[in-house]
């Protein structure tokens, strides 16, 4: 009875998790739905490109946020059929066309702003206030979704949540400059600071799009785990009990799962069950330390010569 109990809390735990990542998302999703529909009226109010810039990065934001929820949807979804290593290479690719849009997006504003600065006369932005007003929203709209994601992340761990977080946490930055370049036109009635500050804010949405894109890039490749982690699996499997040795650990990475192969060196003395339960038990270990991580483990017996046909190791 008290261990049915404990697997009915476990369950309810799990559930009550799914729940709050599922609030984090939807909250994500309608945050940059909103900003992006008070951005477009604050430019076409104001015609400034800084503000502009600020629009297309909640743009960016409402892509990676819908693709953020279908990653926390999927997790729960097992492997099907047609897919038994799950559909986490979906994310990969979602991230390369938010690559090129974020880069499309810059590109844009950038070279609008250099002709700007070329030309030197750059029109003054229209009713700042108004834009103004917009921005300070946008700041306190996010740091509310902000303040909601960090304490989901810190009760789930779920690094989407998480990641999605520090994301939008970036994302002030452009906001900040857009509110700084309205009060110096407003102010100053300096024009030129608003083509100045969307050139920054191109600059720094390209340099976050071609590090999604390598991300992406490189888990589509197969491009092995962080050294840290293989390091660390490495360190588990060497001092774990009953393993007198290991050898072709190999990793890739796909979406937010790391696949982790690992040949385990047993006494071949042992019987199959107790084989079993010690490569059981480090798989669940390496699990606990990486919960990201999807271990398969082939076991060997200890000094066991490998038949010349197959293949040789890396």
């Amino acid at each position: 009875m008290r261990v049915q109990r404990k697997a009915i809390g476990s369950m309810s735990d799990r559930q009550s998790e799914t729940r709050l990542n599922l609030s984090a998302g939807l909250l994500s999703v309608s945050v940059a739905l909103i900003l992006v529909l008070a951005k477009l009226w604050a430019f076409a109010v104001t015609g400034s490109l800084s503000v502009a810039a600020t629009l297309a990065d909640s743009g960016l934001d409402l892509m990676m946020s819908l693709g953020g929820l279908a990653a926390i949807a999927y997790a729960a979804k097992p492997a099907d059929d047609d897919h038994a290593f799950g559909h986490s290479s979906a994310e990969d690719l979602a991230a390369l066309g938010q690559t090129l849009f974020i880069l499309v997006s810059s590109m844009v504003i950038g070279v609008t702003a250099i002709l700007r600065l070329i030309d030197g006369t750059s029109p003054l932005p229209r009713e700042e206030a108004k834009g103004m007003a917009v921005i300070i929203f946008s700041i306190l709209l996010t740091g509310g979704l902000v303040w909601w994601q960090r304490r989901v992340a810190r009760r789930t761990g779920n690094r989407v949540v998480r990641a999605d977080s520090l994301h939008y946490i970036g994302d002030l930055i452009p906001n900040i400059g857009a509110l700084f370049a309205l009060w110096a036109s407003a102010a100053l009635g300096f024009g030129q600071i608003d083509s100045i500050v969307a050139l920054g804010a191109a600059l720094f949405l390209a340099a976050g799009a071609l590090r999604i894109g390598k991300g992406a890039w490189d888990a589509l490749m197969d491009r092995q785990a962080d050294p840290e982690m293989i390091a660390s699996i490495a360190q588990i499997a060497g001092d774990f009990p009953g393993v007198e040795g290991f050898h072709d650990l190999k990793t890739r990475q796909s979406g937010s799962t790391i696949f982790v192969n690992l040949h385990i060196e047993l006494d071949g003395t042992q019987s199959l069950n107790e084989a079993h339960a010690i490569g059981a038990a480090l798989r669940r270990e390496i699990i606990r330390h990486h919960p990201k991580a999807d271990v398969l483990i082939h076991k060997d017996p200890v000094g066991v010569a490998p038949h010349p046909d197959d293949p040789s190791k890396n």
